[in-house]
C-alpha cells in the first residue's frame, strides 16, 4: 500500500500541489470486482483546501487517474455501520449517499480517523460521524497554522514536514562552513554537538550574570501591580455610578416602548375604524331612496340604482379578521340585510305590477290590428322596462329568489298577451288567404283558434275528355278540399305568397326584439356572480325555472341560452300550432302552396340560423319547416298517385294527357318560385320523381288506348314533354330531355311507317316478297322467273295503283292522321311532312327494285317523285 500510496502522490497528486494523507482500497457495494481508491489530500497552498478524491486504474492497467473529487466542506455524515464489531462497509454522505467496502477494516478506520483529524483542524462545519468507535476520535483541538491535528506535533497527520526557504539557507551556510559536512556526517555531528554545548554553558551564564537585572524587573513589576489596584479601585466607584445611570436610562427606554406602542395602537386602531366607517356607512340619501324612492320616474329609478348599488358595495367589501366580531359590524349588517330584503320586496311588487299594466294596455291595442296583417309593436313597453335593467341585475345579485318569480310572472303575463295577439294576427291571415268571413267558414275556422275542421273530400279520379276540355282538368292533381280548381290562378297564388311572407315577416322581428330584451332585461349574457345557479331545468309550463342553487356560483353561458330559449319557447308557445294550421290552410286551398312555403320557410330559417343556429326563433321555424317540407312531399306524391289513377276515354282520341300538361304547369310555377332558393335541391329531387311518373304513365296509358293509336300518343305527350323541358332549360333534367326527344322521334318513325303502309297496300306487299326472295338466296336478276313475282303480276300491281288511286289513298291517309292528331300539339304538318319523305323513299326503293330484279322490262310506277309532291301539297292545302 505504501508503494501504491507514494505512485499516486508522485503521479497524480504531487503535479496539482497537493499532498496525500490518507488512502484505502475500496469497491462500491454490490459491485466488488472493480476497485478504486479513496484518498485524502490537502493542498499546499494557502488557504490549504480538503479533498476526498477517487481514483481509479486505467482499463489498461499501466497508470492511475483520478476519476471525481469532493471538497470535504460537502461531506455531511460519515456512516461506519457498526462501532463495536468490525465491518469493512461505510458510506460517506456528500450531495448523494455514497455506500463503499474497504478492502480490510484496519484501511477502513485509518481513513475515517484522518477525516475526522482534518475536519477538527481545516472545517468550521463539523461532520458528524455515525457508528465510528470513540478510540479513533481524539478530542477536538482550536484550529492553527502552527498547531498538529492532535495538538503534539504534525507529525500525527503529516509523515514529514518540510524545510521552509529560510531553514535550507541556514542549514547550506552551516554546510559550507565546515568541510566534512558532507564526507564525514559524524565528524560534523560531533562538531554540532560541540558547539550546542558551549551554546548552553554561555545561555546559565548569561542568565547568572542578568540576576541583579532581574530583581530590578521583579520590583518594578510589583510596583505596577500596586499602580493597577488603585485604577482597578477607581474603575470600580466609576461602574458603580455608571450602573445608576444605567437603571435610569432603561426607566426612559421602557416608558419611551411604550409610548411608541401606543402610539403604533391608535394609529392602527383609526385605520380600521376608518376602513369600517368608509366602507360600511350608507349615505342617508341611499337610504332614503331605498326607502321610500318613486320607482315610477326615471329620476327616481336612477336613485335607486344607485343607492342599491351602493348597498351591495357595502355588503360585499371584504372585513378583515376579527370585524365581524364586533357588535356595531353586525348590527350594520342586520341593517344592510333588513335594507336589501326591503327594497327587493318593493321592486319585485312594482315589477309585478308593471307587467299587469302592461297586459292592459296592449289589450287596449289589438283591435287597430283587427283588420291589418300586423303584429303591435312593444318597443315603448320593452323601452320602458330597460330602465329597470341594472336593478333587475341587482336583484339577481342579491336576491335569486325574487328575481326567478319576477322571470316566471313576466312569462305568464307575456304568454298570455302574445297569445292573444298572435292568434288574432293568424285569424286575420286566414281570413285574407281564404277571402271572406263567410269563406273562412266554409274552411272551418273556429274562433281565434284557427283550427281546421272542415273535412277534405276524396280525390276523384280523371278521365280524358277531349281536348276543348282539357284546360277544364288542368288543376285536376290539387288537393283542394271542397275548392273548384277554376277558382284557382295565379293571383291567388301570389296573394298567398305575399300573405305567408308578411307573417313570417311579422313574427321574426317580433320574436328577435323579445329575445333581445330578454337578454338585456333579465341580463342573462353576462358573465357575473349571483347567489345561484340552474342546475337542473324543470319545465317552464310547470313554473320554476330551477330545483337547485349553488350559492356563489357563476351562471354558465350555455345555461343562460338555454334559459333565453326556455322562457321565449313560454311566451312563444302558441307561435308554432298557429303556423302549422295556417300551413295545413294553404295546403288544402292548393297544395302547390307548398312550393311557395318551402321557399319562404326556408329563407326564414336560413337567415334565423345565421343569426343564432340555437334561437327559439331558429328551433321554431326549422320545427315548422318540416312540416311544410313533409307537405311538399305529399303534394308530389298526390301528383304521382293521381297519375296512376288517369282512365282514358274509348270514344275520343287522347291528346296531350292532363298530367303532362299539369307537369308543365307545376315546373313553370316552380322555376318562378325556387329562382335562387336556399332549397333548390328539394325541387330537383321532386322533379326526378315527377318526370319517371310522367313517362311511366304516358306509356301506359299509350298501351291502353284503343281510338288512338300508341304511336300517336307517345309522340304527342314525349313532344310536348321536350318542347317544356327545352323552354323551361332545367339543368337536372337533361338526361330526361334527351330521352324524350328520343321516344318523340322513334314513335313518330314508327307511326309514318305504319301508317304508309296502307295507301299502296298490295304494292307494298309485292316489294316486301321481292326482298323476302332476295334474303332467302335468289339473286335479284333471277326473281323475276318466280311465278308470283314474274313481270306480269309486277305490271298487275302497278296497274292497281294509277295517279289519281294514289291521290285517293294519301287524302284518306292525311283524314286519317288528322283524326288521329290533337289541335294543342300542332303536329300534323310535321307528321305529314314526314310521311311525304318516307313516301318518296319508298318511292324510290321500289324503282331501286325494279331496276335490279326486272332490268330491261321498261315496267315503272305510273306516277313520279313530282307527282308525290303535288299530292301532298294539294291535300295540305286543301285542308
Amino acid at each position: 500500500m505504501t508503494a501504491i500510496k507514494h505512485a499516486l502522490q508522485r503521479d497524480i497528486f504531487t503535479p496539482n500541489d497537493e499532498r496525500l494523507l490518507s488512502i484505502v482500497n475500496v469497491c462500491k457495494a454490490g459491485k466488488k470486482k472493480k476497485n478504486c481508491f479513496l484518498c485524502a489530500t490537502v493542498t499546499t497552498e494557502r488557504p490549504v483546501q480538503v479533498k476526498v478524491v477517487k481514483v481509479k486504474k486505467s482499463d489498461k492497467g499501466d497508470f492511475y487517474k483520478r476519476q471525481i473529487a469532493w471538497a470535504l466542506r460537502d461531506l455531511a455524515v460519515v456512516d461506519a455501520k457498526d462501532a463495536i464489531k468490525e465491518n469493512p462497509e461505510f458510506d460517506l454522505h456528500f450531495e448523494k449517499i455514497y455506500k463503499w467496502v474497504a478492502s480490510s477494516t484496519a484501511e477502513k478506520n485509518a481513513f475515517i480517523s484522518c477525516i475526522w483529524k482534518l475536519n477538527q483542524r481545516y472545517l468550521r462545519k463539523k461532520i458528524d460521524f455515525v457508528n465510528v468507535s470513540s478510540q479513533l476520535l481524539e478530542e477536538s483541538v482550536p484550529s492553527g497554522e502552527n498547531q498538529s491535528v492532535t495538538g503534539g506535533d504534525e507529525e500525527a497527520v503529516d509523515e514529514y514536514q518540510e524545510l521552509n526557504a529560510r531553514e535550507e539557507q541556514d542549514i547550506e551556510i552551516m554546510m559550507e562552513g565546515c568541510e566534512c559536512a558532507i564526507s564525514n556526517a559524524e565528524a560534523f555531528a560531533e562538531k554540532l554537538s560541540r558547539e550546542l554545548q558551549v551554546l548552553d554553558g554561555a545561555n546559565i551564564q548569561s542568565i547568572m550574570a542578568s540576576e541583579k537585572q532581574v530583581n530590578i524587573l521583579m520590583k518594578l513589576l510589583d510596583e505596577a501591580l500596586k499602580e493597577v489596584d488603585q485604577i482597578e479601585l477607581k474603575l470600580s466607584s466609576y461602574e458603580e455610578m455608571l450602573q445608576s445611570v444605567k437603571e435610569q436610562m432603561d426607566q426612559i427606554s421602557e416608558s419611551n416602548h411604550l409610548i411608541h406602542l401606543s402610539n403604533t395602537n391608535n394609529v392602527k386602531l383609526l385605520s380600521e375604524i376608518e376602513f369600517l366607517v368608509n366602507h360600511m356607512d350608507l349615505a342617508k340619501g341611499h337610504i332614503k331612496a331605498l326607502q321610500e324612492g318613486d320607482l315610477a320616474s326615471s329620476r327616481g329609478i336612477e336613485a335607486c340604482t344607485n343607492a342599491a348599488d351602493a348597498l351591495l358595495q357595502c355588503m360585499n367589501v371584504a372585513l378583515r379578521p376579527g370585524h365581524d366580531m364586533l357588535l356595531a359590524v353586525r348590527q350594520q349588517q342586520q341593517r344592510f340585510s333588513d335594507l336589501r330584503e326591503h327594497f327587493a320586496r318593493r321592486l319585485a311588487s312594482h315589477l309585478n305590477n308593471v307587467f299587469v299594466q302592461q297586459g292592459h294596455d296592449q289589450s287596449s291595442t289589438l283591435a287597430q290590428h283587427s283588420v291589418e296583417l300586423t303584429l303591435p309593436n312593444h318597443h315603448p313597453f320593452h323601452r320602458d322596462l330597460l330602465r329597470y335593467a341594472k336593478l333587475m341585475e341587482w336583484l339577481k345579485s342579491t336576491d335569486y329568489g325574487k328575481y326567478e318569480g319576477l322571470t316566471k310572472n313576466y312569462m305568464d303575463y307575456l304568454s298570455r298577451l302574445y297569445e292573444r295577439e298572435i292568434k288574432d294576427f293568424f285569424e286575420v291571415a286566414k281570413i285574407k288567404m281564404t277571402g271572406t268571413t263567410k269563406e273562412s267558414k266554409k274552411f272551418g275556422l273556429h274562433g281565434s283558434s284557427g283550427k281546421l275542421t272542415g273535412s277534405t273530400s276524396s280525390l276523384n279520379k280523371l278521365s280524358v275528355q277531349s281536348s276543348g276540355n282539357r284546360r277544364s282538368q288542368s288543376s285536376s292533381l290539387l288537393d283542394m278540399g271542397n275548392m273548384s280548381a277554376s277558382d284557382l290562378d295565379v293571383a291567388d297564388r301570389t296573394k298567398f305568397d305575399k300573405i305567408f311572407e308578411q307573417v313570417l315577416s311579422e313574427l321574426e322581428p317580433l320574436c328577435l326584439a323579445e329575445q333581445d330584451f330578454i337578454s338585456k332585461f333579465f341580463k342573462l349574457q353576462q358573465h357575473q356572480s349571483m347567489p345561484g345557479t340552474m342546475t337542473e331545468t324543470d319545465d317552464l309550463d310547470g313554473g320554476t325555472l330551477s330545483r337547485q342553487h349553488n350559492s356563489g356560483a357563476p351562471l354558465p353561458v350555455s345555461s343562460e341560452k338555454d334559459m333565453i330559449r326556455q322562457m321565449m319557447t313560454k311566451i312563444f308557445r302558441c307561435i308554432e300550432p298557429e303556423l302549422n294550421n295556417l300551413i295545413a290552410l294553404g295546403d288544402k286551398i292548393d297544395s302547390f302552396n307548398s312550393l311557395y312555403m318551402l321557399v319562404k320557410m326556408s329563407h326564414h330559417v336560413w337567415t334565423a340560423q345565421n343569426v343564432d343556429p340555437a334561437s327559439f326563433l331558429s328551433t321554431t321555424l326549422g320545427n315548422v319547416l318540416v312540416t311544410v317540407k313533409r307537405n311538399f312531399d305529399k303534394c308530389i306524391s298526390n301528383q304521382i298517385r293521381q297519375m296512376e289513377e288517369v282512365k282514358i276515354s274509348k270514344k275520343s282520341k287522347v291528346g296531350i294527357l292532363p298530367f303532362v300538361a299539369e307537369f308543365e304547369e307545376f315546373a313553370g310555377l316552380a322555376e318562378s318560385i325556387f329562382k335562387n332558393a336556399e332549397r333548390r335541391g328539394d325541387l330537383d329531387k321532386a322533379y326526378t320523381k315527377l318526370i319517371r311518373g310522367v313517362f311511366v304513365n304516358v306509356e301506359k296509358v299509350a298501351n291502353e288506348s284503343q281510338k288512338t293509336p300508341r304511336d300517336v300518343v307517345m309522340m304527342e305527350n314525349f313532344h310536348h314533354i321536350f318542347a317544356t323541358l327545352s323552354r323551361l332549360k332545367i339543368s337536372c333534367l337533361e338526361a330526361e330531355k334527351k330521352e324524350a326527344k328520343q321516344k318523340y322521334t322513334d314513335h313518330l318513325q314508327s307511326y309514318v311507317i305504319y301508317s304508309l303502309g296502307q295507301p299502296l297496300e298490295k304494292l307494298n306487299h309485292f316489294f316486301e316478297g321481292v326482298e323476302a326472295r332476295v334474303a332467302q338466296g335468289i339473286r335479284e336478276e333471277e326473281v323475276s322467273y318466280q311465278l308470283a313475282f314474274n313481270k306480269q303480276e309486277l305490271r298487275k300491281v302497278i296497274k292497281e295503283y294509277p295517279g289519281k288511286e294514289v291521290k285517293k289513298g294519301l287524302d284518306n291517309l292525311y283524314k286519317k292522321v288528322d283524326k288521329h292528331l290533337c289541335e294543342e300539339e300542332n303536329l300534323l304538318q310535321v307528321v305529314w311532312h314526314s310521311m311525304q319523305d318516307e313516301f318518296i323513299r319508298q318511292y324510290k326503293h321500289f324503282e331501286g327494285l325494279i331496276a335490279r330484279c326486272y332490268p330491261g322490262s321498261g315496267v315503272t310506277m305510273e306516277f313520279t317523285i313530282q307527282d308525290i309532291l303535288d299530292y301532298c301539297s294539294s291535300i295540305a292545302q286543301s285542308h
